[in-house]
């Protein structure tokens, strides 16, 4: 592993359970400045797959959840959910913060009625009995921030009933190839885009603080096929006219002409490799407790 430094920021690799672990405790410690930042576009009840702004009721992805049991991973503050929720939808929303979770719960004031059940899991063990959601999704939610995707993708096909629905958006894997930059310095390619290695930051200790990692998209379809899903549509939203909204390295200059979002939209098949119970324990790299 690379040696790291206090209050650093490069690409590097970090031991798995340092890299899995530092996720809860960056989203505990920024969960009230990132919804201070991004909460008048999130809304406190709307379901917005990206920065592109593309909403559920649009482009429905998760088809017709009329009846259907809906799981969301890596929910944050839970707008996703408590969109569907106010809808009728029997939908649960899980994030392994408790810090954007709370910050949930306060946005359930901001829905008159609408009450969002909330559960605070690691998406690599999710406390659920196998087979007993028809539909899951998460958009921008927990699959960056674990070094091991592939597990993530098992616990969901566990939990989702067969030919049940999986739809998740990401950081486009082309954008890990140029700077996380919205202007023009953000259209010229500066590492190789086959380079794994996690962006990282580290505390005034040198300990991981922050951990995002790269997957290519045929890492991302590799993963999805090993723990029994069918890819069924790959979603590429171009930047909306007239949307000038920037957001970290997504905005209209690099929207023009690089793609910002990956939409996998995936079923689970009949028959999932080692789809048994979850073992007893913490996940790799999450703290006990």
């Amino acid at each position: 592993m690379e040696r790291l430094l206090p209050n650093q920021a490069r690409f590097a690799h970090v031991p798995v359970e340092a890299g899995g672990g530092a996720a809860r405790g960056w989203w505990d410690a920024n969960a009230a400045d990132y919804l201070a930042e991004h909460g008048d576009f999130l809304g406190p009840a709307d379901f917005r797959w990206c920065p592109e702004g593309l909403r559920e009721q649009d482009m429905r992805l998760l088809g017709d959840v009329t009846g259907r049991r809906v799981l969301e991973v890596g929910a944050g503050a839970a707008q996703c959910t408590r969109w569907l929720v106010a809808r009728g939808v029997d939908a649960v929303a899980t994030d392994v913060s408790g810090g954007m979770l709370r910050a949930g719960l306060a946005l359930d004031a901001a829905a008159p009625g609408v009450r969002t059940p909330l559960v605070q899991a690691d998406a690599r063990r999710l406390p659920f009995a196998g087979a007993t959601f028809d539909v899951a999704f998460t958009a921008f939610g927990a699959l960056p921030f674990v070094p091991d995707a592939s597990v993530v993708h098992r616990e969901v096909a566990r939990v989702l009933r067969p030919g049940g629905r999986w739809v998740f958006a990401v950081t486009h894997p082309l954008r890990w190839a140029f700077p996380d930059d919205p202007g023009e310095r953000g259209l010229t390619a500066i590492r190789s885009y086959f380079d794994r290695r996690p962006y990282v930051e580290t505390d005034e200790h040198g300990a991981v603080a922050y951990a995002e990692y790269h997957r290519t998209v045929g890492d991302h379809v590799a993963e999805l096929v090993g723990a029994g899903f069918v890819l069924e549509r790959l979603v590429e939203p171009p930047w909306p006219e007239g949307h000038d909204r920037t957001w970290g390295g997504w905005g209209p200059v690099r929207g023009a002409l690089l793609p910002g979002t990956a939409i996998f939209v995936c079923r689970r098949a009949d028959q999932v490799p080692g789809a048994g119970p979850a073992a007893a324990g913490p996940a790799p790299g999450l703290p006990a407790g």
